[in-house]
């Protein structure tokens, strides 16, 4: 069982049963009138994976408006990485709120921000002098992570990869990889930004050393050292099908812009805080970037974002350059201390470890019996399996798609990505038990049969 805390329900009731539990079909009628109302009232542009309303959540599960309990391998695309709810976390919320809400860290400051900025400066890549500045989401801290180093090297452009997802925003929009459904129709979009190739070894096949020569070839020839500011890359793509690049590859980037005076930012909004078994990715990695975005895990379930890195790249930014109205809130300040304390003394980091296990070991054995799983990968509670064409090995989206659907509708919450749409993600929260991961992967490897 997990070594941390199963949460209580809102309003500190009882901890939720950890149980998955269908009282009517998916969806079910008050969920069916709460899609109807969306409809009426939202977008439909906001789009939705489960056809359910979430009344309540905690440990490994998500309790819909039915009365249904579902088991969650999504984290909410990874944000309740230490569960929903967490006591620490809720604890933390309810203090702050009573003392103050907001006063805008860039007119009143507060000492929580700073003590989160002290706390990701000392947990992050490296030992070297950092600062850190906070901001809403990840897409926001990309933004300003690039605005940083333009600044820092006086040099207009940005090279981003094939396959990445570094968010909405207009900049990065035109740093995402994949147009729908990130960008179709939504440009024009920032200028100066350039792709190159990433590795991706199972279908690519290239070494970590060739696959890092391809994409600085590309970017010498194409865009020239000199004119570079910033190279900007996911450890481990996220939303482009949690492509773990060949060993030597990051490293090989990383050395090339040191050697050029380009900044090396890892966007680690997916990954980090535990999610791949260690802290962040490019621990497991070897690799110190020059600055690390972060968002999604940091705060528990609350809207927080965070720009790490050198003192000096930093501090390149005049005084105003950066903030933003509620960039650091202090509510998510409190959540994120509580957080972050967890993740650093509640053995989140080895419970990673061990649901990547569970996780890597039956999708492996999923896979010895059913050719249409042309990939399992990963790392941590990080793990994808993706799925192919047995006779050509050509992506199969309408495979994924479908098992996906059927999960959801025997009770387990799966996700989709990748560029190609063909990808399974797994990312359960780590306050899940084990017996109740066991059951959902029961669940996939029942649609499996029956999608055949």
């Amino acid at each position: 069982m997990s070594t941390i805390d199963l949460p209580t329900a809102p309003l500190g009731g009882p901890a939720l049963a950890q149980e998955r539990r269908l009282r009517t079909a998916i969806p079910g009628p008050r969920s069916q009138e709460l899609l109807q109302r969306k409809a009426a009232a939202v977008p439909v542009g906001v789009g939705h994976t489960a056809p359910i309303h979430a009344v309540a959540a905690g440990g490994g599960v998500v309790v819909d408006a039915d009365g249904n309990s579902l088991i969650d391998l999504g984290s909410g695309i990874a944000v309740t990485t230490i569960g929903n709810a967490h006591p620490k976390v809720v604890a933390a919320v309810q203090e702050q709120a009573a003392r103050f809400t907001h006063t805008c860290f860039m007119i009143s400051p507060y000492e929580s921000y700073i003590q989160v900025a002290e706390t990701l400066n000392r947990l992050t890549p490296g030992d070297h002098p950092k600062k850190t500045a906070l901001f809403n989401s990840g897409a926001e801290a990309v933004e300003n992570a690039v605005k940083i180093a333009r600044k820092h090297t006086g040099r207009p452009a940005v090279v981003a990869f094939e396959h990445g997802y570094h968010g909405r925003t207009n900049l990065t929009m035109a740093l995402t990889a994949k147009s729908m459904p990130y960008k179709s129709g939504f440009g024009p979009f920032a200028g100066e930004i350039y792709r190159a190739p990433l590795s991706y070894p199972f279908r690519d096949g290239l070494s970590g050393a060739d696959a890092a020569r391809r994409a600085l070839s590309m970017i010498e020839k194409q865009i020239g050292a000199e004119n570079l500011a910033a190279v900007v890359i996911e450890p481990i793509p996220g939303e482009g099908g949690f492509i773990v690049p060949a060993e030597g590859f990051l490293g090989a980037l990383a050395a090339w812009c040191r050697e050029n005076g380009v900044v090396f930012i890892a966007d680690e909004v997916q990954t980090g805080f535990a999610r791949t078994g260690d802290m962040f990715a490019c621990d497991g990695f070897g690799v110190v970037p020059d600055l690390i975005t972060t968002a999604k895990g940091i705060a528990g379930g609350l809207p927080l974002a965070a720009v790490t890195g050198r003192s000096e790249i930093m501090d390149s930014a005049h005084v105003g350059g950066l903030g933003g109205t509620y960039g650091g809130n202090p509510i998510a300040c409190a959540a994120a201390l509580a957080a972050l304390d967890v993740f650093e003394n509640d053995g989140v980091i080895e419970r990673a470890r061990e649901v990547g296990a569970i996780l890597t070991d039956r999708l492996l054995g999923m896979q010895e019996h059913d050719p249409r799983i042309g990939d399992v990968r990963g790392r941590g509670a990080m793990v994808a399996a993706e799925f192919v064409v047995p006779e050509t090995g050509d992506p199969d989206a309408a495979l994924a798609a479908a098992v996906a659907k059927a999960c959801i509708a025997d009770g387990v919450i799966v996700l989709t990505c990748g560029t190609y749409g063909n990808v399974l993600r797994f990312l359960p929260p780590l306050s899940i038990g084990d017996d109740l991961l066991s059951e959902g992967l029961d669940v996939l490897e029942s649609a499996l049969r029956d999608v055949g």
